[in-house]
């Protein structure tokens, strides 16, 4: 089957080269088109020589077609994968450090609070560019495969308003299913979920094994597993108090919520230090820079290292090469997909970009009704869901109105600011990320023109509550092995562990 598969974003390199293994494992994908396209050349030129390394020792007949015109890589696509990190780090570090001058300690930053807000600003600006292209210039039936962050947001304003058939991909309901095998001693092939909600808030509502329901065990199971009472403890307490376990981490989920990151003496009671997901302050900034200072300085034995071997029994546990192979050959998979509501869950809205049960075939995708969430989830849900449709109209617009309104209904953000640090802190953080945001460029410079002159509300410069110090390459030189896992791989904390 020759279609072509196009990668915007390609320069990532855990994204990128685990999602074209997975694709060319399949044999009747093995003569497809392939094109990659970033605006980081560097970036573009190490990862395209490591995966044609790749394509050629695995003895396939496929020449990565590698540009930095987003046009000429998108010409003709059918499938196009979209895994940009827009702003790159530079913008990630201000989505992280702004807001914790103003108390906001953030794990993660990139899904809801400040950084997830501002990060879906920047994310949507550029996928209306590429949406464009996308119409203008790939196959009439193409779609669009999102795994950038923040998910939601930008799912559903390629939907709304980028006119491009957009499905939103995630691996957090696959990890927490595993889980869910582990505390109960089963295997994950033995238990069968039904999970639904929002990307990284999504619940698992039916947990059951040989048809015996087990959703009520779970919180005695979860409180007595050794590793997961200590790396879980948010997740934990949810599951006590609202009685469905949730999809995202712990670090993930307690920056969602208004309870669990508002007061920087009580954090560390919820997290773990074992694992940058499982809390740090500013985890993922820290462990995307060390993988990205490791792979410029080390690049070199990394193309002298081996292959990665095209093996069908050895793809990962992302959906888009599955999605592909269902479409193209007919064979049927089941996932969680990230579209537009529509009914699918009933007490959410139908314009929310929601992740539920899918399954796909030669047919297409087909999304079948959930019904209504329990109703304190679907409450938990319907807070974000709010936040997240301010914020993309927000971008759409470039409202900076509306980018306020939807930092005061963000849960962690309103539970640490009043409303005169929230007006400040936007706009310091429109200021900072002027590079990446056109459509604020009346905004930013009246948020200048108040930065300079008036009075301003004093803030604190602070590491925050669990802060760990980013690694030196000579530091992590002392476990290659490790760091080049983290660094080649789509799941930055994959191999998690409890404090020792």
């Amino acid at each position: 089957m020759s279609v072509k598969v196009a990668f915007i974003g390609a320069g990532s390199i855990g994204f990128t080269r685990g999602l074209l293994k997975d694709l060319l494992s399949v044999p009747e994908l093995q003569n497809i088109e392939v094109s990659f396209t970033d605006i980081n050349e560097r970036n573009l030129d190490m990862v395209t020589q490591l995966c044609q390394r790749d394509i050629d020792e695995n003895n396939l007949n496929i020449k990565i077609h590698s540009t930095t015109v987003r046009r000429e890589a998108l010409r003709d696509a059918k499938y196009i994968f979209l895994v940009v990190r827009i702003g790159g780090l530079e913008a990630f570090e201000h989505d992280i450090e702004i807001p914790l001058k103003y108390g906001v300690d953030q794990c993660v930053g990139d899904t809801l609070s400040a950084g997830g807000i501002m990060y879906g600003q920047r994310g949507i600006a550029a996928v209306m560019e590429f949406c464009k292209d996308i119409r203008e210039v790939a196959a009439p039936d193409c779609l669009l495969m999102n795994y950038a962050n923040p998910m939601a947001m930008i799912t559903w304003a390629c939907n709304k308003y980028g006119g491009v058939r957009t499905i939103g991909l995630c691996h957090g309901v696959q990890h927490g299913h595993q889980q869910i095998a582990d505390v109960l001693g089963l295997e994950r092939e033995e238990v069968d979920i039904i999970c639904a909600g929002i990307n990284h808030q999504t619940w698992y509502v039916q947990v059951k094994h040989n048809g015996q329901d087990l959703t009520g065990e779970l919180l005695e199971a979860f409180e007595k597993h050794p590793e997961y009472n200590q790396t879980e403890k948010v997740r934990i307490d949810m599951l006590r108090r609202f009685g469905y376990y949730s999809t995202e981490s712990n670090g993930h989920l307690s920056e969602y919520l208004p309870w669990y990151r508002k007061r920087p003496e009580e954090i560390k009671d919820w997290i773990d230090l074992g694992s940058w997901i499982n809390g740090e302050t500013g985890g993922y900034l820290r462990i995307c820079t060390e993988s990205r200072n490791w792979f410029m300085n080390d690049f070199p034995n990394w193309m002298k290292d081996s292959a990665l071997v095209y093996e069908l029994t050895d793809r990962s546990e992302e959906h888009g090469s599955y999605i592909v192979e269902a479409l193209e050959t007919g064979r049927v998979y089941r996932g969680h997909f990230n579209v537009i509501n529509n009914g699918i869950i009933s007490n959410l809205p139908d314009d929310a970009v929601i992740e539920a049960p899918g399954y796909v075939d030669g047919n297409g995708i087909s999304m079948p009704t959930v019904g209504d969430l329990p109703l304190g989830c679907a409450a938990v849900c319907n807070v974000s869901i709010s936040v997240q449709r301010l914020a993309v109209e927000a971008a759409i617009q470039g409202n900076d109105n509306l980018l306020r309104q939807a930092m005061m209904m963000d849960p962690l953000v309103g539970a640490v600011c009043n409303p005169k640090e929230i007006w400040q802190m936007v706009d310091e953080m429109l200021v900072a990320h002027e590079t990446w945001l056109p459509q604020y460029s009346e905004a930013i410079a009246k948020a200048k023109d108040r930065l300079k002159n008036e009075p301003l509300i004093p803030t604190k410069q602070t590491d925050g509550a669990a802060r760990i110090p980013v690694k030196s390459v000579e530091e992590m030189a002392l476990n290659r092995d490790e760091i080049n896992r983290t660094a080649g791989a789509a799941d930055k904390a994959k191999n998690r562990q409890p404090a020792s």
